[in-house]
């Protein structure tokens, strides 16, 4: 019997307020949780469920109020500000749903970008963004930019920007929310896929009950809390 594959993501007791005394709202409530590698997990939820909050606690965006997340041996909880720019750099990859493409940029300016900060030499970049834009199905649109492409097509330059640099995580924050549900579906196909050939771990937010299939797994948010 092979041995499970290694916890990329563990959250333990986690939790999120805003505000103060009387005011305050507690939008993740004590959530605990652990993805692995190759394990695409969907975080579902109406919206204000707390989806986004906890994606960004994973993600290294936020902070908890209480609780601990490590994201592949990294306590992103205790973590200082440049070990976070590390970790957001070098081991996760952020897909949201407003695409967050730089629109002078063209898709495969948009897609070298991780790697220009990674410092990765210009020859090795331009091979790797060709083949990024070829897996998801955009070869011949690399020099096309933003408002040139389709909603679909500027998220796929998103998940391909976000596996430049090989992340062992991936979170998608409603990746399809502005999509039709034909081409979101193709979105989810492509991130299924890319998580099953790269055996990376995948956190995507959605409230498309249609989407669940191609998760291995569902995590359920009401009130910011895990349901069972």
């Amino acid at each position: 019997m092979s041995s499970p594959s290694p916890v990329v993501v563990d959250v333990q007791g986690v939790c999120r307020d805003f505000g103060r005394g009387a005011q305050v709202v507690r939008a993740v409530r004590d959530v605990s949780f652990t993805a692995r590698a190759g394990e695409l997990v969907a975080v579902r939820g109406r919206s204000g469920a707390g989806k986004t909050t906890l994606l960004n606690l994973v993600g290294g965006l936020d902070r908890p109020t209480a609780g601990r997340v490590v994201v592949a041996g990294t306590d992103v909880t205790a973590a200082g500000e440049p070990e976070l720019l590390r970790l957001r750099r070098d081991t996760i990859g952020f897909v949201f749903q407003s695409f967050g493409l730089i629109p002078i940029l063209s898709a495969a300016e948009n897609v070298g970008v991780p790697m220009r900060l990674a410092k990765v030499p210009a020859a090795e970049r331009e091979e790797k963004v060709a083949v990024l834009l070829e897996m998801v199905g955009l070869g011949a649109h690399a020099r096309q930019r933003p408002y040139e492409l389709s909603g679909g097509q500027q998220q796929r330059v998103a998940v391909a920007r976000a596996l430049a640099n090989d992340p062992q995580l991936l979170i998608a924050d409603e990746p399809t929310g502005q999509l039709d549900s034909e081409t979101g579906r193709s979105i989810m196909d492509l991130i299924a896929a890319v998580v099953r050939a790269r055996g990376m771990t995948a956190l995507v937010a959605t409230h498309d009950k249609s989407l669940m299939d191609l998760a291995d797994r569902v995590l359920v948010l009401r009130d910011g809390a895990l349901a069972d």
